[in-house]
């Protein structure tokens, strides 16, 4: 980080001069951290569109070239040379694994594939229809009252065998959470699979017979997780370093991300993709398109085309286009082509790809719409799909966590306000209001 340039502001009839950084790629940053105490005014920026609230080296976005790179690698090259834990080692510690390491740190996942017997209790104070991400929230939270060994953020081998808790044991919660809104009993880790695998046999596995993934559906699932891994400084993420910056713990600090991305307009996009082809197919499926396209296109009708087009990205998705890849592969697979709701979404992705409408608009199929798909195919419930997003996204949550903590920089979390209120005014006694 270079600080050679300067930014002047004029306010008040003065200037004020303030430094400019210069990262290794992207924008350069205003740094206005002196702005408040020379001028005695605030910044104001709904949604923090403007502003860059941290320094990180993790994860890089370039929007308009549709590039995600995670440590400098494209996550092209990623998704296709790597598998998910191999990701999970290069995001937590910065290099990609040599295979002494890898094998190591594996060994170090299935360590702690098992979560402690008293916590599987816990279930059971949850209904058996309570969505999948309420039980997430309230289980990932509750690891601190078992692990009070991983507690002390100052001891960095403390944050270490937390980091690899979490990310061994959040498929065992995820699975155990679908399992338990089912009525099937759980199944605990085989640690002679490999991460996905492991995840897919406590899923769909019976005490009853033999179960045995199927490999091409366990690499689609890794898939997921390697693009999902992280996403810079997006909404969870930073609600987990705005909850790490008091200095809480990382099991509710992964909670708190949690939480944040049960919402719609985060994790939950590709469950919404799914609910939107679900509804298209009760109104009559393919034949139907066409009406459902026009009502998209009509400002006043309030029908969105859902998992399509991305906020940061003004070009294609750079996971979509593996998903994508993906999505054939498991369709072809599992004999799932000419299944009605897999047609509709195919055609509806070759009008969004073709249709002057959308291609000027730039409303491409994103990596939630082809995630959703593979998901639904696998068997994976509509309402688990953000379940396996947090899945994904804990090595991100963590790698972001780890680096906010060990910054001598950074501080407790505490953004301003554009006061709006009452004036100061004084309390008139009840008989005179």
């Amino acid at each position: 980080m270079t600080t050679q340039k300067t930014a002047t502001l004029g306010f008040n009839g003065q200037s004020y001069e303030f430094p400019v950084l210069s990262g290794s790629i992207g924008p350069d940053v205003i740094d206005i951290r002196t702005l408040y105490g020379k001028t005695g005014a605030f910044t104001f920026d709904p949604g923090f569109m403007s502003t860059a609230a941290c320094k990180s080296s993790i994860t890089y976005i370039d929007g308009d070239k549709g590039e995600l790179l995670y440590r400098g690698y494209p996550i092209e090259q990623l998704a296709v040379n790597c598998d998910y834990l191999e990701t999970c080692y290069l995001l937590k510690h910065g290099e990609l694994p040599s295979k002494t390491q890898y094998d190591e740190f594996v060994k170090t996942v299935r360590d702690h594939t098992m979560v402690h017997e008293q916590l599987t209790r816990l279930y059971q104070g949850f209904r058996r229809d309570a969505h999948p991400m309420a039980i997430l929230v309230g289980m990932v939270g509750s690891l601190s009252a078992y692990y009070q060994d991983s507690l002390d953020i100052t001891n960095p081998e403390h944050r270490t065998v937390a980091a690899m808790r979490l990310i061994a044991k959040l498929p065992t919660i995820t699975a155990m959470a679908y399992k338990y809104t089912i009525g099937e009993p759980f199944m605990y880790p085989r640690n002679d699979l490999d991460y996905s695998s492991n995840f897919l046999h406590m899923m769909f596995a019976t005490p009853c017979e033999k179960y045995e993934p199927n490999p091409v559906l366990a690499r689609a699932l890794d898939r997921i997780l390697i693009l999902h891994a992280d996403h810079e400084q997006n909404a969870s993420t930073s609600t987990v370093r705005l909850s790490g910056s008091s200095g809480a713990n990382p099991f509710a600090c992964i909670a708190a991300g949690i939480a944040c991305l049960w919402g719609p307009a985060h994790g939950g996009a590709n469950e919404a993709c799914l609910v939107m082809l679900e509804d298209i197919m009760k109104q009559g499926g393919v034949e139907k398109i066409g009406e459902f396209i026009a009502q998209v296109k009509d400002k006043n009708s309030n029908v969105k085309l859902m998992g399509f087009g991305h906020r940061v990205y003004k070009n294609y998705d750079p996971r979509a286009k593996l998903m994508r890849e993906t999505c054939h592969e498991v369709l072809n697979e599992l004999g799932l082509q000419d299944d009605p709701m897999f047609k509709l979404a195919m055609a509806l992705e070759k009008i969004a790809l073709e249709d002057e409408y959308f291609v000027s608009r730039k409303l491409y199929p994103n990596v939630d719409f082809y995630s959703g798909i593979v998901q639904k195919a696998m068997g994976i419930p509509v309402s688990l799909f953000t379940g396996i997003f947090a899945m994904a996204r804990t090595i991100g949550w963590i790698a972001q966590w780890n680096e906010m903590i060990g910054d001598p920089e950074q501080k407790i979390g505490r953004p301003r306000q554009l006061y709006t209120g009452a004036p100061q005014r004084d309390v008139k006694p009840m008989a005179f209001r």
